[in-house]
């Protein structure tokens, strides 16, 4: 059998393609390579450029393949964008994913793995935020993910398929081999900011909020190691193939970090120091998202392997040079 990752040329979905590739899985990739990039699809997939809209693309790439399961990563991620800009993501990440889901449905693939947000809580507070906890989305990006967690539910309770909602803290490093990693030119990633600017890529990077209410006024976030977000899907995936139930867990390690703390951080791993300066709150930034991971661990059997902020920063800041070196090789 075969897994379809939509989105699989971008940040997150190329981490999974090696993941999944290195404990023997056949995948397939489908990206429209809008924001993702095909070197970064590893050789051993099968990349199909497409939208994941397409039902006549999407069906036949599934009965080609044989495809059983489908982990969707394809869509939009920006906050700031997703305000100024809803209804953008709204088709983006809401419509073209009931169009999948209905198309998943149609074919009849059991198994369906959602990239979701822990933006579906909105400001959350600092102390660890649980599934069950009240949804209250702050952005149009949170609120199309929410949507779309709500379609797996009644698709999963009228259909023969069963998902796993997998709800996403702040997703930072890069792939400790040097695979892959964050390369999406003007990407938002505090960490990616924060690396690009120490290395010159970036004149300086800008705080957005210092009056929070927060130990010390800026933003606190959940930073989850990249590679442990990709092995928590093939759990995840695992589960659902033993015949576990439809889940909705949270991926974080259960632990925040400050804006100034990681800044502090990518200075500790570059060894000099970088001009940061301070700026006013963004519209929907929330003070503070923690995850309780509880679910996820006990569900999913997921043990995280790389809770440190520090070994975040320099798998980040390694891939930062490796993308550099080979942005000079194009040309």
């Amino acid at each position: 059998m075969t897994v379809l990752v939509t989105g699989g040329a971008g940040y997150i979905g190329s981490h999974m393609v090696w993941e999944l590739l290195d404990a023997g899985e056949s995948v397939v990739v489908l990206d429209r390579l809008s924001t993702g990039f095909e070197w970064a699809v590893a050789p051993e997939a099968k990349l199909v450029v497409g939208d994941v809209a397409d039902k006549e693309l999407i069906g036949g790439i599934i009965r080609d393949n044989h495809v059983d399961a489908i982990i969707h990563f394809a869509g939009s991620v920006v906050v700031p964008e997703s305000v100024a800009d809803p209804l953008a993501y709204y088709e983006n990440n809401t419509s073209k994913t009931r169009t999948l889901i209905e198309t998943a449905v149609r074919e009849g693939v059991p198994h369906f793995i959602f990239s979701s947000t822990a933006a579906v809580y909105g400001g959350a507070g600092l102390e660890p935020v649980r599934e069950d906890a009240r949804l209250a989305p702050e952005s149009p990006y949170g609120l199309s993910k929410l949507m779309s967690e709500w379609m797996l539910r009644d698709a999963s309770l009228a259909h023969d398929i069963r998902y796993t909602a997998l709800r996403y803290f702040n997703v930072a490093g890069a792939d400790p081999k040097g695979r892959t990693g964050q390369s999406t030119p003007g990407a938002t990633h505090l960490i990616k900011v924060a690396c690009e600017t120490a290395l010159g890529k970036r004149p300086f990077m800008q705080v957005f909020g210092t009056d929070y209410p927060t130990p010390d006024g800026t933003c606190m976030r959940d930073y989850i190691h990249v590679s442990d977000l990709a092995a928590a899907h093939r759990l995840a995936l695992q589960r659902l193939r033993a015949g576990g139930r439809s889940l909705v867990a949270n991926c974080g390690y259960s632990h925040g970090y400050s804006v100034l703390e990681v800044i502090e951080s990518v200075r500790r791993a570059f060894g000099r120091d970088f001009e940061v300066k301070m700026g006013d709150r963004r519209p929907g930034d929330a003070a503070a998202v923690v995850a309780n991971s509880d679910l996820a661990r006990t569900e999913l059997g997921w043990t995280p392997q790389r809770d440190d902020l520090d070994q975040i920063v320099a798998d980040a800041l390694a891939w930062e040079r490796i993308l550099t070196s080979k942005n000079s090789a194009r040309g």
